[in-house]
């Protein structure tokens, strides 16, 4: 079986962008991490429902809810934020 060198992940990489596009290949990478780690903890038995359990999934509008709750904070001495409200 032959080795996979760095310019056979380029060519992989470069024609997954192509047919996936730029927006769609990070919840590829997130699906395909996820299913890893379900198939991981399957295979050895460890069952982490407790933690799914714990922490939801947040919707398009709580994440950016929470978002601009983050970007509403304070800004620390000496940096530069611009004024949004211009």
């Amino acid at each position: 079986m032959p080795n996979v060198g760095p310019l056979e992940l380029i060519v992989v990489l470069i024609v997954a962008l192509i047919v996936f596009g730029p927006k769609r290949l990070p919840e590829l990478g997130r699906s395909l991490g996820k299913g890893i780690r379900e198939f991981r903890g399957s295979i050895s038995g460890d069952h982490d429902e407790d933690e799914d359990a714990e922490r939801p999934e947040l919707t398009r509008s709580q994440a950016h809810a929470q978002a601009d709750a983050v970007e509403s904070v304070e800004p620390v001495e000496g940096e530069v934020v611009a004024d949004k409200r211009a």
